[in-house]
């Protein structure tokens, strides 16, 4: 949790700071809550429901993202925005701050949505995800969300500064959660969908995703 609140931080960030992201609220255009909306409403919907009775979730993963790369007409980096707060399994960050927690809200969609959404995301990416109505459905954000960093910022390797950032913060800053050493083979793998991404645009993110049973045996996680 404390790396994707320190991740989701630096997006917000990026979305207020950058033009191009409109702020407003009517359903589909094609801007960032435009696609916040349509991919909610997809992943939320009867239709995705269905399909998941006759797909893996690894599946399920790239039909999301094909959906989010075809809204944006091929744009991936509006697409791996999107993408990081459309697969958010919550809709606030808690801050620690001196006079007690405070809760910020984070873009989403209208509640009832919200909780379907949260109800239909893919939980079982990895070989040994937790087997619990939860499982890692936390940890897609974590990899779009650094896809999308590392996708768009290549002059220094920021990806890896925000993981020394979020180990030297972790304690001080947010509530809730510590640091899960699966979540930063996440955002790794993350890292490595961007490059996949630049050589092959077709790529796929449950190829990316895949290459996590080598780390899992690799480094004993």
């Amino acid at each position: 949790m404390q790396t994707l609140n320190n991740l989701l931080l630096v997006i917000l960030l990026l979305i207020i700071i950058t033009p191009n992201h409109s702020l407003s609220q009517t359903k589909y255009e094609k801007d960032f809550y435009g696609g916040l909306f349509f991919l909610s409403d997809y992943i939320a919907s009867d239709e995705f429901l269905k399909l998941k009775k006759t797909t893996t979730d690894l599946e399920q993963v790239d039909i999301i993202y094909s959906k989010a790369v075809n809204f944006f007409e091929r744009d991936i980096s509006e697409a791996l925005l999107c993408l990081t707060f459309s697969c958010l399994p919550f809709n606030k960050i808690d801050f620690n701050l001196l006079f007690g927690i405070v809760k910020v809200p984070l873009p989403s969609p209208p509640k009832i949505v919200f909780q379907k959404r949260l109800e239909n995301l893919p939980k079982n990416i990895y070989f040994n995800s937790p087997r619990t109505n939860f499982g890692d459905k936390d940890k897609l954000s974590h990899f779009f969300g650094n896809a999308f960093l590392r996708y768009n910022i290549s002059m220094f390797n920021f990806s890896k500064f925000m993981g020394i950032f979020v180990e030297k913060t972790e304690e001080s800053f947010f509530a809730n959660g510590e640091l899960d050493r699966r979540d930063i083979m996440t955002n790794h793998l993350g890292e490595l969908f961007a490059e996949m991404l630049k050589l092959y645009p077709d790529a796929k993110p449950s190829k990316a995703l895949l290459v996590y049973q080598i780390f899992y045996f690799r480094e004993g996680l």
